[in-house]
């Protein structure tokens, strides 16, 4: 499947009518963070942000044009499959102390906290 194929979402309605996405999409931007673009074209992701994803000076991220809209994925190699005997298993290509860390169950706390009930 190419990347652009693996992008596609398809629209899910709930009761109401809505559509999944879009309600998430309203729910998760109820305050927008406004930054701006400086004359070299330079945009500032604000530090709560950076330091919510792991990002750090010299991160590569991945600019994607959709419609109207930019959005930065980082860019992140994928894993390598290595043969066990008679498995294949994903190993991370980044070295140990390149990968992110990543506290799960916090984010999960964090992902509750924001959801009112």
């Amino acid at each position: 499947m190419s990347r652009e194929a693996a992008r596609v979402r398809l629209p899910v309605a709930t009761p109401s009518g809505k559509d999944v996405g879009e309600a998430m999409a309203k729910a998760w931007y109820a305050t927008p963070m406004i930054t701006t673009i400086d004359k070299a074209g330079r945009v500032v992701i604000p530090a709560e942000v950076r330091k919510r994803l792991g990002l750090t000076a010299g991160a590569e991220l991945e600019m994607v044009i959709e419609g109207f809209a930019i959005r930065l994925v980082r860019s992140v190699a994928g894993p390598e499959l290595v043969r066990r005997g008679e498995r294949l298993v994903a190993r991370p290509r980044a070295a140990e102390g390149e990968r992110t860390e990543v506290d799960v169950a916090r984010l999960i706390e964090e992902e509750r906290d924001r959801w009112p009930g």
